[in-house]
């Protein structure tokens, strides 16, 4: 009894794949939306922190992209299209979103939100979509 329940399984780890991309695809997708709908000033703002690592120009370009990764990104991962692209593009967004907390002083608790997504996106660019996806139907 013990084995079945500590033994994984192929079919298991793409329907634990599949669960992590929607429910992050989800997750992001909401927490995107506003940013997506928040036009020049939402996208100045977001674009203003890639100035903590040294790219102070263009920051409505670099804030749209943010707002993109996090929303078209989190929708690409639900359907599990171009997952690697995409988790390597929302662990750069993650990445400035962490610099942006701690330069700000904000509390670990705080810190720690755009973290927990980096390091789901590690392991998606690292495992792939998995077998219940798009990427895979086309044999990527």
């Amino acid at each position: 009894m013990a084995n079945k329940i500590f033994k994984s399984s192929t079919g298991s780890m793409h329907l634990a794949l599949l669960l992590i991309r929607v429910g992050f695809g989800v997750f992001y997708m909401v927490h995107g939306w506003p940013k997506i709908t928040g036009g020049t000033d939402t996208w100045a703002w977001l674009g203003g922190n890639m100035s903590l690592i040294g790219l102070g120009f263009a920051p409505v370009f670099w804030g749209f992209l943010a707002a993109v990764a996090e929303f078209f990104g989190g929708l690409l991962l639900i359907i599990g299209v171009l997952t690697r692209p995409v988790a390597a593009m929302l662990i750069f967004t993650m990445v400035i979103a962490t610099l942006m907390h701690l330069n700000v002083g904000d509390p670990i608790n705080t810190v720690m939100n755009p973290l927990k997504g980096l390091v789901v996106f590690a392991g998606l660019l690292i495992s792939g979509a998995g077998k219940y996806s798009v990427d895979n139907m086309l044999g990527r």
